[in-house]
């Protein structure tokens, strides 16, 4: 398995989320988690979010439209990218383990990139950091300083901004890794055929915030008191200070609600892209999933599914895939051990067994494909 060679609490310190750095050799004897046929393959399922970006020059095009065939493309300019691969290779997902030392409310996803020579993606600004990794192959990469940049007005479909004078110009090799913030422009470049792997760490912005407290205050009836503060102001048209100061103090009471909880663990555990759920080929029942269990049979976790505690919640709650499953307040470590773990074993989940409801629950989550047994 991959292995990340990285001092945490120096990167912590000195880059993360303040400036960009290369570390080379950051994964020594790198192994791809996929081959170019396979990541072709991935990338014509319905289910999966893939693109082209052609080159000409220094313009640049993005396409939804896979070919089956790349041969009447060439040799040069071109880039296939997939997204969140990680849901569908068990290798991508471990090596997307390999920052497990971020928070994953952060995480989004692992794209992987195949390009020709001369194939990439033209200057651009990200709205997450991103680590981006050297597969087999070599591609060149600058990064420039924060700042403001004009759009590209070239014609392109694409969000690229305008050229900019680079403070990190390398050749990545294999096994290196780029980190680069949110607001710096970058810009990669395939120097011969090649892979490389994005992992993104996106947070929510204030309308996704605002739209889920929203819909957790709606869904659950909650917010229904209103403004009741005298109205001092002469002027009946205008909507005073005191009063805006008022309907703020409202929302901002809000946030110390049960429904603030609620919307962070439902917003910040749901995927951008769409899990591969694996349901059995035919329904288990409680007996069975107890019998395995209790035979050493452990329960994994689905690839990329994001499970999730509040913390100061005042429900023992999981979110995941923007959904909770609300436990007893007695079953705190049960709670904990299935959020923590990606692997669980019967010692683990033999308390929510004691409770018929509890374990029809859990039960249902398997048959739904959440979570699964090695041969599903």
């Amino acid at each position: 398995m991959n292995q990340l060679n990285l001092n945490i609490a120096d990167f912590l310190a000195n880059y993360w989320q303040q400036q960009p750095v290369v570390i080379k050799a950051a994964f020594t004897q790198f192994a791809d988690p996929i081959a170019p046929d396979e990541l072709a393959g991935l990338a014509l399922e319905d289910a999966t979010a893939a693109r082209m970006v052609y080159t000409q020059k220094d313009h640049w095009h993005s396409s939804s439209d896979i070919p089956e065939d790349y041969s009447p493309l060439g040799e040069h300019n071109w880039q296939l990218l997939v997204q969140a691969i990680n849901h569908y290779v068990e290798y991508a997902d471990q090596l997307a383990e390999q920052f497990s030392f971020l928070p994953q409310w952060r995480f989004d996803d692992l794209m992987a990139s195949f390009a020709v020579e001369g194939g990439g993606v033209g200057p651009h600004i990200d709205n997450y950091d991103v680590f981006i990794i050297q597969g087999q192959g070599k591609r060149q990469w600058q990064v420039g300083p924060r700042g403001n940049y004009a759009s590209r007005n070239d014609g392109s479909n694409m969000s690229l901004v305008e050229d900019f004078e680079p403070i990190i110009n390398e050749v990545m090799e294999p096994g290196d890794l780029l980190y680069i913030p949110v607001g710096f422009p970058h810009c990669g470049r395939s120097i011969v055929p090649s892979l490389s792997y994005s992992v993104g760490f996106r947070a929510p912005s204030q309308q996704e915030l605002l739209s889920a407290l929203a819909d957790a205050y709606v869904d659950n009836d909650l917010g229904n008191e209103r403004y009741q503060q005298a109205d001092d102001n002469q002027r009946t048209n205008l909507i005073g200070t005191a009063q805006q100061q008022g309907f703020a103090a409202m929302l901002s009471s809000s946030l110390q609600h049960d429904g603030w909880h609620q919307a962070l663990g439902t917003l910040l555990s749901q995927n951008r892209f769409e899990l591969a759920l694996e349901p059995p080929s035919e329904p288990i029942s409680v007996a069975q999933t107890a019998a395995r269990l209790q035979q050493g049979e452990p329960l994994y976790r689905l690839l990329g599914l994001k499970c999730l505690q509040v913390e100061g919640d005042h429900h023992n709650r999981l979110f995941f895939d923007g959904q909770s499953w609300l436990l007893p307040p007695e079953l705190k470590d049960v709670t904990v051990a299935i959020s923590a773990s990606k692997q669980l074993h019967w010692a683990q989940l033999a308390p929510l067994f004691q409770d018929p409801q509890l374990s029809m629950q859990l039960n249902e989550l398997i048959n739904q494909g959440y979570w699964l047994f090695n041969d599903e």
